[in-house]
């Protein structure tokens, strides 16, 4: 139990003394590279003697530092390698004053496969998971790198192996970049796989790659472009749709309307990173407005916090949105265009002009 003395003018102290079955290595990391870490970190000064830790500062941040370590602790009991990853997503969890303990967050197990076990990272991660178990229907929406169409699929492989459902659909709308079809060459397969790549990329990671063309040409695990779900009524089947911030309004009624019986319907995608023509409005933009207020349709928000990347994909997701607010405020009344990257083709194309 920490032990604290507060002299009316000198920073408190704090005592933290490790559990008994914890090495100090194992807590502070090689030759202390989590200690630097947690120093950084935090505005109060720590010292280690045995197992015993002091921590000198503000009541407030000796109080985040015991917590800190106690869920480190607790994540040590769980059977964790303590890494930098673990300081940083424990500490913005207790800072975010939430209930849930971040030591419970990090060690839900999603899926092990080849000695790697998936996981949450992030209390929003948590939450988006939780809810895919929970709701027939849930959306991500968040910028890159915060892991929502990863998770989805980890999920969507959970269910599969414990036959929950019967068969893995994945699906991405076949726009990128202004890019049209017809335009490209090769046969219709060689054109939209590209597309689809990020998708196979990420079944890779979780599913034994020698299984996954048996998998495939079984019909247990389809990957296809939206516009091949049109006209299907899909039962028993954990379904993906990617990249949704590039369907119209009407494609996404399509979509989720392929609904079927023991199905569960996960749709992803980033408002911020629409990919339509100028002018097109964006299915996954109106969505919410549209489905608002019906039961078991859940709409999950992960935000740059939740950013599991580099450090700099998070900065840099932040410095577009303040760009975008400003761009916005600038030109007060201006029609929303279909996106930043639907806007600079347009300039584009006038300038070719």
């Amino acid at each position: 139990m920490p032990e604290s003395a507060t002299p009316q003018s000198a920073p408190t102290v704090t005592r933290f003394v490790v559990p008994g079955p914890h090495s100090m290595v194992s807590l502070l990391g090689h030759q202390d590279e989590l200690l630097r870490v947690i120093e950084q970190a935090l505005h109060s000064d720590i010292h280690v003697r045995g197992n015993e830790i002091t921590i000198t500062g503000e009541p407030a941040e000796n109080d985040l530092a015991v917590r800190l370590f106690t869920e480190l602790s607790a994540l040590l009991d769980a059977g964790a390698v303590l890494t930098p990853q673990h300081v940083d997503h424990s500490l913005r969890m207790l800072r975010s004053g939430e209930a849930e303990r971040p030591a419970e967050v990090l060690t839900l197990n999603i899926l092990s496969t080849r000695g790697r076990t998936i996981r949450p990272k992030t209390l929003n991660q948590k939450r988006y998971v939780d809810a895919i178990d929970a709701h027939t229907i849930v959306f991500g929406i968040g910028p890159a790198g915060t892991g929502k169409t990863y998770l989805a699929m980890a999920k969507a492989v959970q269910y599969l192996q414990a036959k929950k459902v019967n068969r893995i659909i994945l699906t991405r709308p076949a726009v990128e970049a202004g890019e049209r079809l017809g335009y490209l060459p090769g046969t219709l397969y060689e054109k939209i796989d590209p597309y689809l790549r990020p998708l196979y990329d990420a079944l890779h990671d979780m599913v034994d790659p020698d299984s996954i063309p048996r998998l495939i040409q079984s019909g247990t695990i389809e990957v296809a472009p939206l516009a091949y779900m049109r006209g299907r009524t899909l039962n028993d089947a954990f379904i993906i749709l990617d990249e949704a911030q590039n369907t119209s309004p009407e494609q996404m009624k399509m979509f989720l309307t392929r609904l079927g019986f023991g199905a569960k319907i996960v749709v992803t995608g980033d408002i911020t990173q629409v990919d339509l023509p100028a002018g097109t409005l964006s299915g996954l933009r109106v969505v919410r407005e549209i489905l608002d207020g019906i039961e078991d349709v859940h709409f999950a928000t992960l935000t740059s916090t939740d950013v599991v990347r580099h450090r700099l994909v998070s900065e840099i997701v932040d410095a577009y949105s303040r760009w975008d607010a400003a761009i916005g405020t600038a030109q007060p009344g201006k029609p929303q265009a279909a996106g930043p990257r639907s806007a600079a083709r347009a300039t584009t194309r006038r300038d070719r002009r």
